[in-house]
C-alpha cells in the first residue's frame, strides 16, 4: 500500500438537487511519483465509465441478471453475444443501446446490416 485515497460524490437530480453525497475510500499499491491524485482519480473515473457502457448495459438493456441459461458454456455464449451486440451498435455510432435494441428488433434487415449482411 502506497497511497490511501478518498472520492466524494454529489449526486443530483436533473433540476439540480442534491439526491445523495457519499464518500468512498481505496488504496492503492502506486507511489505518487507514479500516480499523483489527479492520476488516482482518472483512474476511478475509468473504472465507472467501463461499468456504465458494459455491465450496466448488459444488466439493464439486456436484463442479464434474469437470464434462464445456466448451463454449460451457455451462459458465456450469451454474454458473448450480447456484448458483440453493444459493441456492433457501438461501431455504428448508437448512444442509446436501449433504442437501438428496440428499433432493431422490429426492422430486422437492419440488424442484419450491421453484421454484414
Amino acid at each position: 500500500m502506497r497511497q490511501v485515497f478518498r472520492v466524494e460524490r454529489h449526486t443530483t437530480d436533473l433540476q439540480g438537487s442534491l439526491l445523495r453525497h457519499e464518500m468512498s475510500y481505496g488504496v492503492t499499491s502506486l507511489s505518487e511519483q507514479k500516480a499523483t491524485a489527479s492520476d488516482v482519480l482518472r483512474y476511478c473515473r475509468a473504472q465507472w465509465e467501463i461499468e456504465n457502457r458494459i455491465h450496466w448495459v448488459r444488466d439493464v438493456t439486456f436484463d442479464e441478471d434474469r437470464s434462464q441459461v445456466r448451463r454449460g458454456n451457455g451462459p458465456q455464449v450469451m454474454a458473448s453475444l450480447r456484448n458483440l451486440a453493444i459493441s456492433l451498435l457501438r461501431l455504428a455510432g448508437v448512444i442509446n443501446i436501449a433504442s437501438a435494441t428496440r428499433h432493431l428488433g422490429r426492422r430486422s434487415e437492419k440488424a442484419l446490416r450491421l453484421l454484414g449482411l
